[in-house]
């Protein structure tokens, strides 16, 4: 399987943290499971933490290489497919995860319920 986390997935498994649903941990942790993060993520991440909303690794992009997980580039053409979706979400660094998910064939894991409303595949998590 290959799976494109969501920056709080990303999050809550570097941290351990309870609020990963069990089948994302299941997921991310198989040893057939192919992670990426995007771009987005780390960028977020990056200006979340530099105004003091977000508790995260300095060293995020070690703690991914030591984790396994891939670092998915942003494209024009993503940029311009997540310009394109329909408004449902207005989180530009969402909207970019989904364009990236739709155009790359990786299933998205995340928890945010709007997701749902785009035609892109989720790993089900209840």
């Amino acid at each position: 399987m290959r799976i494109l986390l969501d920056t709080h997935i990303l999050l809550w498994w570097l941290a351990d943290d309870q609020q990963l649903p069990s089948q994302a941990a299941a997921t991310i942790g198989h040893p057939d499971t192919e992670v990426v993060v995007s771009a987005a993520s780390a960028w977020e991440i990056s200006i979340k933490r530099a105004v003091g909303r977000l508790g995260a690794p300095d060293d995020l992009l070690d703690a991914m290489a030591a984790n396994d997980f891939g670092a998915l580039a942003i494209t024009a053409a993503h940029a311009m497919a997540a310009g394109r979706l329909p408004p449902h979400h207005a989180d530009p660094f969402d909207r970019m995860l989904i364009a990236q998910a739709q155009m790359e064939g990786f299933t998205l894991v995340s928890v945010d319920r709007r997701f749902s409303d785009y035609d892109v595949e989720l790993l089900p998590l209840r």
